[in-house]
């Protein structure tokens, strides 16, 4: 019997893939326990049309990432810290410092996990930090320290 994953079940196969099972395994254990559904012409159409769903919306997401990387270049935040000899700044600034400045100062909003910093910044000067905003898309925002 054929049968559409509704949940991943371990040795069978993923969540939305059509396997060909036992009668026996999917009358007792698939179907009453609501893990798959029987692959009728209906249930296949179904899936196709939830599948073109997904795929619509990955890429509706794909491209609002790619709209606003290309706003992030033409931005930049500017942070104010004290330094001591040198030029060095007192301790460093932060993916999170970089999330509340740009948020202050441009209106929008970044989460502190996507700014991908190799190390705190901790000299003055403007530098192009990294933003993961979509797995296939990074942007670079200009980020400028000063006293």
């Amino acid at each position: 019997m054929k049968v559409i994953l509704l949940e991943d079940v371990k040795s069978l196969g993923k969540k939305g893939e059509v396997v060909n099972v036992n009668d026996g395994y999917a009358r007792n254990y698939i179907l009453p326990k609501k893990v798959g559904v029987e692959a009728t012409g209906k249930n296949l159409n179904d899936l196709k049309l939830q599948h073109a769903n997904e795929e619509k919306k990955a890429k509706e997401i794909l491209e609002a990432a790619q709209a606003f990387a290309k706003e992030l270049e033409n931005k930049f935040v500017v942070i104010k810290m004290k330094a001591g000899e040198g030029g060095r700044v007192f301790g460093s600034v932060s993916s999170k410092e970089i999330a509340a400045a740009f948020k202050e100062q441009c209106g929008l909003e970044i989460d502190k996990k996507k700014i991908q910093l190799t190390d705190g910044i901790k000299a003055y000067g403007t530098y192009d930090v990294p933003v993961r905003l979509h797995p296939q898309v990074t942007g670079k925002l200009k980020v400028k320290v000063e006293e």
